[in-house]
């Protein structure tokens, strides 16, 4: 025990040393143990937190730690509560650590109700706390360190919040235009928006992207967001994302069961949405640009065709074969405008793009393809950091000729095998030679496994991942 553990102990008369003996309490990562109403203290229930006592904890291990903490203390249904972090066998707990902890259980506690009015209305009248903890203080060493680090943090959980929100929305609420709207709020913090409509496209002629949404009544949008927080000489670094707010499949009509998860088929956009904030919330010293092409794809008398061949923005022409591959579409054009308009350092898009992803990698970590070593290692990196993993796989010609047309210049699929892996190899058509990634986070973003820091349907994925990339190599 600690020495403000030790204390209560001696004050309870050994109730806690003679708890945790009798339950054979080992102190590991992420296990609790609860005594209730301890002798001599004027406490409600102490509840002993294992950390592991390892220097081989990670910075993400002690979010965990925290997320798993906040989950207790709400499940006791404590209003309050005092989080005494300290170590029975050496040095202090570093401020980074703490402040980590703190994260944890922030994004803990997190929770998307916002339209079960009747069940809001039964705990206002039954004045229940099934809200989770209202309070949290902390007593650790250097807390004006741990508050400064823990403040920068909060713009994350912010960022990760606002992807969730997002995510979490049905689509008859959260359509092109009103995700746009919503987008617009990063004005605020800074944030310079833009929206083009329909008629600034088709000057563009970005038809690969007008197309996937020409079955709506909804129009499509591309929202282009700069954060300026680095040098006027500095190149920005870019991240575009897919946000098709309702996926269909169009004509190609996908079945009906589960066609309810579609409305999670804009996690890309939401991802670099909720990275926007997150950057400019905490004043990121670094140039980024964020993209998001944002389209409903519906089964309308005037919806693409399976056969119709379309002209992108770059030139190049895609015969449409199947209209629910239409992620790749929207972010084509997208991709091509960032890249011609910011020139950027590098580009990496974000998409829920293939369900051969789930196949391949289930829903731990996301697909990663990419045309440039080093930032493949960057992300891959990051990905350990954070807990939001990634697993590269392979591109290279054998797989681009999968894609080659007959009367086109490219197809938008390439048959029934390495599905994820040709949807990769159409995009780097749109790129050139800029350093690109592509993370295919079908199985990350939405209806993904619960963790400590995320019961979320919506998970955020991907918004604390490249946050700390740009954190670790693009600032300063």
């Amino acid at each position: 025990l600690g020495i403000i553990a030790q204390g209560l102990d001696e004050t309870s008369g050994g109730a806690v040393s003679r708890a945790m003996k009798t339950a054979k309490f080992k102190a590991k990562q992420g296990t609790f143990m609860e005594i209730l109403a301890p002798a001599h203290l004027k406490l409600d229930r102490i509840i002993v937190a294992g950390i592991a006592g390892d220097d081989k904890l990670t910075l993400h291990d002690w979010e965990r730690f925290g997320g798993g903490l906040f989950a207790k203390l709400s499940a006791a249904k404590a209003i309050s509560a005092t989080l005494v972090l300290e170590d029975a066998g050496k040095d202090e707990i570093a401020p980074e650590e703490v402040a980590r902890a703190l994260h944890g259980a922030y994004l803990r506690s997190y929770k998307f109700d916002i339209y079960k009015g009747k069940l809001k209305d039964k705990k206002k009248e039954e004045n229940n706390n099934d809200n989770g903890v209202e309070k949290l203080n902390v007593q650790c060493a250097k807390p004006a360190a741990v508050r400064k680090i823990h403040s920068a943090l909060g713009g994350v959980v912010q960022g990760v919040f606002v992807a969730r929100d997002l995510v979490n929305e049905p689509a008859n609420i959260l359509f092109p235009a009103e995700f746009a709207a919503r987008a617009k709020n990063l004005t605020k913090l800074g944030v310079k928006v833009e929206v083009l409509g329909e008629k600034q496209m088709e000057k563009l002629e970005m038809h690969a992207l007008l197309g996937v949404g020409q079955g709506s009544v909804r129009d499509s949008q591309l929202v282009v967001m700069q954060w300026n927080g680095g040098r006027k000489d500095q190149k920005p670094v870019a991240f575009v994302g897919k946000g098709v707010t309702f996926d269909t499949g169009g004509i190609s009509l996908k079945p009906g069961a589960g066609m309810g998860d579609m409305k999670g088929d804009m996690g890309g956009a939401a991802c670099v949405a909720g990275l926007m904030h997150a950057l400019a919330a905490r004043k990121a010293k670094a140039n980024v640009i964020g993209v998001l092409a944002l389209a409903e794809n519906m089964p309308d008398a005037a919806a693409q065709r399976p056969g119709d061949v379309v002209t992108s923005m770059s030139g190049q022409t895609i015969e449409i074969l199947n209209t629910d591959a239409e992620g790749r579409l929207v972010l084509a054009d997208a991709l091509w405008y960032t890249k011609e308009r910011f020139k950027p350092q590098f580009m990496i898009n974000l998409a829920t793009l293939t369900g051969a992803i789930l196949v391949a990698l289930g829903q731990n970590h996301a697909g990663l393809f990419s045309n440039n070593d080093d930032l493949s290692q960057r992300l891959a990196e990051a990905g350990l950091a954070t807990g939001e993993k990634v697993w590269r796989l392979p591109l290279g010609p054998e797989y681009d000729k999968m894609i080659d047309c007959d009367i086109a210049d490219m197809k938008n699929i390439g048959g029934r095998y390495a599905g994820s892996i040709t949807a990769a190899q159409f995009l780097q058509r749109f790129v050139d030679d800029v350093p690109w990634a592509h993370l295919d986070i079908a199985g990350t973003a939405m209806n993904s496994p619960k963790n400590e820091i995320n019961q979320s349907w919506g998970s955020g994925f991907g918004v604390r991942l490249l946050n700390q990339l740009v954190a670790d190599h693009y600032e300063g």
